[in-house]
This record gives structure tokens, sequence and C-alpha cells, in this order.
């Protein structure tokens, strides 16, 4: 699957995470161009088929599937979207120039997978299709 002709890249986003809603929700305030296709996870599951994702798993991480099909996860997808939005775009070579996208991504693997145990733990998590 690559994204639609009008966007650059897929994000695959968790929406039934509060802290997950509110970030993209400021990230596609910022994509006045349509440069970014925005899939809620929890809603259209159908998507993530596309790109050999499961549910379950694309509920770990943020994923992105950039125009060429290549699917990346975790902090190097959010430097992908960040090079979309204006406002991010340098933050997005900072981060690259620096390499510091392991060590990020690294903290972010730990927080994600926190935050995806304790959101299934609560009971919150619904995973359709297993």
């Amino acid at each position: 699957m690559s994204p639609s002709a009008d966007s650059a890249l897929t994000t695959f986003y968790d929406g039934g995470c509060p802290l997950c809603s509110k970030e993209i929700a400021h990230y596609r305030r910022l994509d006045r161009a349509g440069r970014v296709r925005w899939v809620d996870i929890t809603r259209d599951t159908h998507a993530l088929a596309a790109v050999g994702l499961d549910q379950a798993t694309a509920m770990r991480r943020l994923h992105v599937c950039d125009a060429t099909g290549q699917l990346v996860q975790g902090v190097p997808a959010f430097v992908a979207i960040w090079r979309q939005l204006p406002g991010y775009r340098l933050l997005a070579r900072v981060v690259t120039a620096l390499r510091l996208t392991g060590v990020l991504d690294a903290a972010y693997r730990r927080f994600a997978d926190w935050r995806f145990e304790r959101r299934c733990r609560d009971g919150s998590c619904r995973i359709s299709g297993g």
C-alpha cells in the first residue's frame, strides 16, 4: 500500500488513546497542505492489513508508510511526519543530523510499551480481529 496520490505518507495512530489523539490533532491542524493521510487504527483496520500490520502491533507504536511503500515505526515515523509539517521540519533535520533517532527511539519504545500495557490493563484497549 502506498499513500493516496495527494499525500506524502500515511500515518497509523491509536485514536483510542487520549494522548495520541491530542498529539495527532495538533499535527493535523498543521497539515493544511494535506501531505499526510491520517488513519485511526481503532476505526480502520483494513488499512493496516494492506501494509501487513495487525492492530495489536500497530497499537504499540506509531507507524508511517511513506510514498514508496516503506513502513517505519517509532521515532523514525515521527521524523517522517515532522518532515511534512511546517514548524517541525527543522526538528526533523536536527534529530537526524545529530543522530539522535536511535537514542530517542529507545526512550520512545519504553514509553510506548508502558502506555500500551497500561491502556490495555485499564480495559481501554480494544483490539478487533486479534
